[in-house]
């Protein structure tokens, strides 16, 4: 994977891509590790992206404008 910054969508895209190529089983061995090795990048990359949208999508902001963590164990607050 190059060092470019790529959007998440593009990643999933070419991670689809790998896996079809893979499950073909017609990629001789040398270009199947290569691929093999890509989609792993692809996945870790798109792994941290989807964590990283998690912690900003993890804190709730209350009734009074103020940040608060989220913990969806807990459910909906229904105290209000």
């Amino acid at each position: 994977m190059d060092n470019q910054p790529i959007r998440f969508e593009e990643a999933m895209l070419k991670l689809e891509e790998v896996v079809q190529k893979l499950e073909t089983g017609d990629v001789p061995l040398e270009d199947a590790i290569t691929l093999y090795k890509e989609g792993m990048e692809l996945s870790a990359y798109c792994h941290g992206k989807l964590q990283d949208a998690e912690k900003q999508l993890i804190s709730i902001i209350d009734k009074d404008g103020k940040k608060t963590p989220f913990n969806p164990s807990q459910g909906a607050d229904t105290n209000e």
